[in-house]
């Protein structure tokens, strides 16, 4: 049986790099790419279904459909297999759940590399990601 491995992916450059990372390390693997059309968070926020907070969240989730088209392109050209998932929610949040309730092996995400005073500021979801994840994490830089 082969390694099932999530990988996160928002078309950004980490993000290629650790699909690029994903395909070259582990050639057996099967592999899901996901995008997660990021809801707005807040009180009032979790009263209501995640694609009910996003202004136009059928624009958002072709963009996440077209990010993920490329990703499996990229896949094809390297004679590999990618499949997709494309959910609605807190990336953090809903990577770990998909993680815990796909079955999956390991998570390879990308990182922008923040350290610091930037990184606590703007946060980070490949941090979270480590720190709440059932699973193995590789953080590709």
């Amino acid at each position: 049986m082969s390694e099932q491995i999530l990988l996160p992916y928002d078309g950004s450059t980490p993000s290629e790099k650790a699909l690029e990372y994903a395909l070259e390390t582990f050639p057996d693997a099967a592999l899901t790419a996901l995008y997660v059309v990021p809801a707005p968070r807040g009180y009032w926020a979790s009263f209501e279904e995640p694609e009910d907070r996003i202004p136009n969240a059928e624009g958002a989730k072709e963009r996440g459909r077209e990010t993920l088209d490329e990703a499996v392109a990229t896949a094809a050209d390297q004679g590999r297999d990618l499949e997709t998932e494309l959910l609605i929610g807190e990336p953090e949040h809903v990577i770990v759940g998909q993680a815990a309730e796909g079955g999956y092996d390991s998570i390879v995400i990308g990182s922008h590399g923040r350290e610091g005073v930037s990184r606590v500021l703007l946060g980070s979801v490949a941090e979270k990601v480590v720190r709440r994840s059932p699973t193995p994490v590789v953080v590709v830089r």
